[in-house]
């Protein structure tokens, strides 16, 4: 029987932490449901340093579909839960309807 995993997430979300887990879950052919507060293809961001600034920078990424809204969800059919970082958690966390 396969795994189940959802990764609850938003706009802002840190790339490299949604898209890693998203595509290891694959390969490790665990079933992956991306879910954020409303379906739509959900804007990534990246964090970095440049030389010339004291603090971390923001840029867009690239972009990932969510596959369902966040109550259209049943925790109970996951196996595991994954909360990427970035801006999204806080998003979410603002947000009376998650």
């Amino acid at each position: 029987m396969s795994k189940k995993v959802l990764i609850v997430t938003g706009d802002a979300v840190e790339a490299l932490e949604v898209f890693y887990p998203y595509y290891r879950c694959i390969e490790e052919n665990i079933q992956c449901t991306i879910a954020s507060p409303v379906k739509k293809k959900l804007q990534t961001v990246v964090h970095d340093f440049l030389p010339e600034m004291e603090t971390v920078t923001e840029k867009w990424g690239y972009k990932i579909e969510s596959h369902a809204s966040v109550d259209e969800i049943d925790p109970a059919d996951f196996d595991g839960l994954i909360i990427p970082g970035g801006r999204a958690p806080e998003y979410i966390r603002l947000n009376p309807w998650c």
